[in-house]
């Protein structure tokens, strides 16, 4: 049987390189299907202003004339400015379980990014760090949460066969919501220092203001980007990029369990958790065509509270205001308000394996690592 890999290069060619994820999971209990129309604007090179910076080509890989995996090779020059590097990804690495198109997919994006004179290849990254980042390695029993990755197994097989190592594991830790908050569920020790920051820092926190929703963006715009960016592999959102993921977030969001931080009036931390509105998507389980993702759309909307599980999405404090328990605030008045409406769990994700900054506060609420992504790296 003939294999081919072709080039993305017309709409039609498009609309297939979105809907072979439908037909590698069509089997799969655990997958959650995308909305097709979000893919395809998420797709489309003129309106996602990731675009602004990164270039990328869509393959597809056809059996017999078939369209059995697909993946995209990505040059984001932002990445390799901020992080003074030389280097590719791919993503969007979805296959059946075929060997030859996995590997034939694969040196695709290899030779692709050899061509532009990069260094290395990094991934899988569905487009950059910003949005959906790498392979699921363990814990494939359950879904996964909202904007967070799913694979089969043999993923993981398919990437080392054709030489990509490990480049760095990202956590995602899990906790019972009221076990945690019941009498002696929490350390005496994080009690004092819930109790202590507030009146030690002159800190204040309260939920979000989502009629004061822009300016609220430029808190996070501010603080996010001043957080994060001496974590390994981050890359800077512009203002483009942010107003475009608060926009789509905008219609999820449960402003009970987003909070911020504040001293004499300014923000000087967030912590932005999502309702798990995949718990809605993977009963609906819309199909591959703009009817079917609106129609699911306008049922996930009409569900999005019905979820027991939220997921700590971003989180950020400014460098002056860390090592000094606000993380611990943050995350005691998230557990707090998700036990009064109404979850009974928190993923708390993706968190870099090395950032013990992160982990360890996470840690000391009794969590649980339960699922393990990775990101691969391969020299050129």
């Amino acid at each position: 049987m003939s294999l081919e890999i072709e080039l993305v290069e017309t709409k039609k060619q498009l609309r297939e390189f979105i809907k072979v994820a439908w037909d590698v999971y069509k089997d799969d209990p655990n997958w959650v299907p995308w909305l097709y129309f979000e893919r395809l604007e998420f797709f489309d090179k003129s309106k996602n202003p990731f675009f602004d910076h990164a270039k990328a080509d869509y393959f597809i890989a056809r059996r017999d004339g078939r369209a059995v995996g697909s993946i995209a090779a990505i040059l984001n020059h932002r990445h390799n400015e901020f992080q003074e590097e030389n280097i590719a990804h791919f993503g969007t690495f979805e296959v059946m379980n075929d060997p030859e198109a996995a590997a034939s997919l694969l040196d695709t994006a290899c030779n692709w990014a050899k061509e532009r004179g990069t260094d290395k290849i990094l991934g899988p990254a569905n487009l950059s760090s910003n949005d959906e980042y790498g392979l699921l390695v363990e814990g494939f029993d359950s879904p996964p949460v909202v904007l967070m990755t799913y694979n089969p197994k043999y993923y993981v097989d398919f990437i080392e066969a054709a030489g990509f190592t490990k480049a760095m594991n990202l956590l995602a830790w899990n906790k019972n919501i009221p076990d945690m908050m019941k009498p002696g569920g929490l350390p005496d020790k994080l009690i004092r220092i819930v109790n202590k920051v507030p009146d030690r820092y002159g800190l204040t926190i309260r939920t979000v203001n989502m009629k004061d929703w822009d300016n609220e963006v430029e808190h996070i715009k501010r603080i996010y980007n001043s957080a994060w960016e001496k974590n390994w592999g981050f890359v800077p959102m512009t203002d483009a990029e942010i107003d475009h993921l608060a926009g789509s977030l905008k219609m999820i969001i449960d402003p009970a369990i987003v909070f911020a931080v504040e001293k004499d009036g300014e923000v000087v931390g967030f912590s932005l958790s999502l309702p798990d509105v995949n718990q809605a998507l993977h009963k609906i389980r819309p199909g591959p065509s703009v009817v079917s993702s609106y129609i699911g759309a306008g049922r996930l909307m009409l569900n999005k509270r019905k979820t027991d599980r939220l997921r700590v999405f971003a989180f950020g404090v400014l460098q002056e205001y860390r090592a000094k328990g606000v993380d611990a605030l943050m995350y005691y008045y998230t557990a707090k308000a998700g036990l009064e409406n109404g979850y009974e769990w928190a993923e708390a994700s993706w968190i870099l394996e090395d950032n013990d900054a992160m982990n360890r506060p996470i840690e000391a609420f009794d969590s649980e690592i339960y699922k393990r992504y990775r990101i691969y790296e391969k020299t050129l």
